[in-house]
């Protein structure tokens, strides 16, 4: 058994560094972020409707 163990590990790590698993859920955003939720919360001072008047 103790000489399994080491032969698994090693088949796991050729494994993951010949063909490593895509996993979308850890690369795609899942709703906007903190520096959204700022810009939401705080009044902007330049922000006016008559750009051109």
């Amino acid at each position: 058994m103790k000489f399994l163990a080491p032969v698994t590990k090693l088949a796991a790590v050729f494994r993951k560094f010949v063909a490593p698993r895509y996993r979308p859920e850890l690369y795609y955003m899942r709703g906007p972020g903190p520096a959204t939720a700022r810009r939401m919360s705080t009044p902007r001072q330049n922000q006016s409707i008559d750009h051109y008047a």
